[in-house]
């Protein structure tokens, strides 16, 4: 979901020295050598994962005199990657010693007896203890134990234009207590500012996952429904959670901002490139009010990335989304993120785990960070002022990773998340209504889950 930064280009020709190809061969048995695989962007301009780890390779050679590194990318669209990368996990010709794992399908691979859990070199590895909470428990399996590092993370929020804010008589420095006051917001846009669009929020099968988390999501663990329980899954039960009202509620407010039409038009909505004109048309030029979207916009708009915006920490404002009715904690914030994992069928399990150790050294960790525009998930690279003043807006987001969630991406998710896309779709359209939509996504999920679900 997190698109990858634009950099200049740097060590190409380091990495390009010791790439294998996806197809290649994997571990084998030479102790001295360490197979490392990542996703490649499919842009031959976006080189950031490429050229970081260019760097970390020549200075864990150089720290280990002997060891090799050697990179097999998986060069492909994200749904290609984790096939890819699963037909690689199954067999110890084709392992790798070292995987970048997507938290959202992690679970997959855990279940499936892909990964192995690295709780006891975690146990011996001091840096761990500076990890934040909320990040360690985006690598955990439902059987506790941890199966990857996570590398920095996301979080999202409000983003508005101060000119449309000044024009609708809204102030600069808004911040929403409650859902009523970001719809009221959007009202008074689209009442004094009728040529703009007043809010987006991302909705329906088209756009995927960013529908499921980018906005329903950051609803659902807003409302009532959450208090201290996932209002998703019940992790004592262990099942879906069925016929919640925070799921309506949700839903109430989707349907709200399409049926009032605060938001963009319909099929606009459901263009599944709608992610790429907020980004680089309708923020940029000034045709948006208030987006509901990630940390990572400003990716888009560095020098070089075809959507320059040198002046958007200006124009735009920040805002944390609020919980439905301003209850503890008063914001709300979801996080997904990526982690470093060893499979099970690694030959060098040990040496794969030193890689990661040198990956993520407080110097390191905070490199990446800043080149991947992450959010950091080491609370002493969180506090370092040159951390918080490399880009604007990353203190603002480091601090919603206090309040956020990460999803229960279990085996079903995947099921799980379509099943709420439609019914978005359903009420965003008026083809249902929320009573309806709420019905279909209760048996879909009896469907998706094998009828493991509890009711609230």
């Amino acid at each position: 979901m997190r698109p990858t930064a634009v950099v200049t280009p740097l060590l190409a020709a380091t990495l390009a020295v010791t790439t294998l190809t996806a197809c290649g061969g994997g571990s084998g048995s030479d102790p001295d050598t360490l197979k490392v695989s990542f996703k490649q962007s499919t842009d031959n301009s976006i080189r950031v994962m490429d050229d970081y780890l260019a760097g970390i390779k020549e200075q864990f050679e150089k720290e280990n005199p002997g060891k090799k590194v050697e990179f097999v990318p998986i060069k492909a669209p994200d749904s290609e990657y984790y096939t890819k990368l699963q037909q690689m996990l199954r067999s110890a010709k084709t392992a790798p010693d070292l995987v970048y794992e997507d938290t959202f399908l992690i679970n997959s691979d855990i279940t499936s007896g892909y990964l192995k859990p690295l709780d006891s070199y975690l146990a011996k590895w001091p840096d761990w203890n500076r990890f934040m909470d909320t990040a360690k428990a985006a690598a955990k399996g439902e059987d506790g134990k941890t199966y990857g590092v996570p590398d920095g993370t996301d979080t999202r929020g409000l983003w508005f234009s101060k000119d449309i804010f000044a024009k609708a008589g809204l102030p600069a420095d808004w911040q929403p207590k409650n859902w009523d006051e970001v719809l009221d917001a959007a009202r008074a846009i689209k009442r004094k500012v009728p040529d703009v669009i007043p809010l987006n929020v991302y909705t329906g099968k088209p756009v995927g996952e960013a529908a499921t988390m980018q906005t329903f999501e950051m609803l659902l663990y807003g409302t009532d429904a959450a208090g201290s329980q996932d209002p998703l899954y019940d992790r004592a039960s262990k099942k879906w959670v069925a016929k919640s009202q925070g799921f309506k509620d949700a839903l109430t407010f989707v349907e709200t901002v399409y049926r009032e039409k605060l938001g963009p038009d319909v099929p606009d909505a459901l263009d599944p490139n709608v992610m790429t004109h907020v980004r680089g048309d309708w923020l940029p030029q000034g045709k948006l009010g208030i987006a509901l979207d990630g940390s990572w916009l400003p990716q888009d708009w560095l020098p070089g990335s075809g959507h320059e915006w040198p002046e958007w920490s200006k124009e735009l404002g920040l805002a944390a989304m609020p919980t439905q009715h301003g209850q503890a904690p008063g914001k709300v914030s979801m996080s997904g993120g990526w982690t470093w994992s060893i499979p099970a069928k690694a030959a060098n399990p040990d040496l794969a785990f030193e890689f990661v150790k040198t990956m993520q050294t407080k110097a390191n960790a905070q490199k990446w960070y800043i080149a991947n525009s992450g959010i950091a998930v080491r609370e002493d690279v969180a506090e370092d002022p040159a951390y918080v003043k490399a880009q604007p807006g990353i203190e603002f987001f480091t601090d919603l990773v206090a309040s956020t969630h990460y999803r229960p991406a279990f085996p079903a998710y995947p099921q799980v998340s379509v099943a709420i896309q439609e019914a978005m779709e359903g009420v965003t359209t008026g083809d249902l209504s929320v009573a309806e939509a709420a019905s279909g996504y209760d048996d879909a999920l009896r469907d998706a889950t094998d009828n493991q679900v509890v009711e609230r």
